[in-house]
């Protein structure tokens, strides 16, 4: 890419920003780069200087590049070290507190809602928290909030929910029906989907966990620090802080509030 079209991205990464208050600006730059690259030739323009113009003139048109912009790309029990480690060392602190809130930041479609959902319901703690669900993405809260996953998809959950540690199967919580699997609805009876941006929301309650996962890869070092900064000022004294497998506090500006918990699994408690 040369320097004229590097000057027409930050261009319209601008523009979403004051158009549509959305801040792309300091996500990781290669990152939002390929992503624009197949938005243009799903929208049809040949440059980004006419993409901006489609999308602050054509009401249709941002919708559809915001799905390029955020990813959407989860399974239930994903990585599931990560959620025994919830189940077998975090749990049992969680039960120790009269009620529990729980942040799941960038919640995508849904997925991770759910693996917390049946995990806290099979610990007997579902009926004492609440979960807090937020992205960016109003289509993919929809989905989240929906809670219908294709049938071809419950192979891998059904595995991934096993090797969590699982006391039964995961066809406990859903309906087979017409190609497609829906969620028992008690499930999200203590669910709040809501929207919220890391790059320029603030802390919206006190929490005992937060979950992030496979975030923080596509910002940039100042934005990965800020939202890291949101984690810590809505934990609660010694609360927990699970991130991505390819994620980590290590050179962080923030890794002096965190201690690890599991180092692997990269859990974390708020010091």
């Amino acid at each position: 890419m040369d320097a004229a079209d590097e000057m027409e991205l930050r261009l319209l990464l601008e523009a979403i920003y004051h158009r549509f208050q959305y801040d792309f600006r300091q996500y990781s730059p290669a990152s939002v780069r390929r992503r624009m690259v197949l938005a243009l030739r799903v929208l049809g323009c040949q440059t980004f200087s006419a993409l901006q113009d489609r999308v602050l003139h054509d009401p249709s048109a941002f919708p559809v590049l915001l799905q390029y912009l955020t990813v959407q790309v989860s399974d239930l029990f994903r990585d599931p070290k990560y959620f025994r480690v919830l189940r077998e060392r975090v749990v049992p602190v969680l039960r120790t507190y009269p009620s529990v809130k729980i942040w799941i930041a960038g919640c995508s479609t849904g997925e991770e809602v759910y693996s917390f959902a049946i995990l806290l319901r099979e610990e007997g703690l579902l009926d004492k928290a609440i979960l807090y669900a937020t992205d960016i993405n109003a289509e993919a809260l929809r989905v989240a909030e929906a809670g219908i996953y294709p049938l071809g998809r419950m192979k891998l959950f059904t595995a991934n929910h096993h090797a969590s540690g699982a006391p039964c199967s995961l066809a406990t919580y859903y309906t087979a029906r017409y190609g497609s699997a829906m969620f028992d609805r008690t499930l999200r009876k203590n669910v709040v989907f809501s929207d919220h941006s890391l790059a320029t929301d603030t802390v919206f309650g006190e929490m005992q966990l937060v979950s992030c996962r496979n975030v923080l890869i596509y910002f940039e070092r100042a934005l990965q620090d800020r939202a890291v900064g949101l984690f810590r000022d809505s934990l609660c004294l010694r609360g927990f802080l699970g991130l991505g497998a390819k994620e980590t506090l290590r050179f962080s500006s923030r890794e002096a509030d965190f201690e690890v918990l599991a180092p692997e699994e990269r859990w974390y408690r708020r010091r």
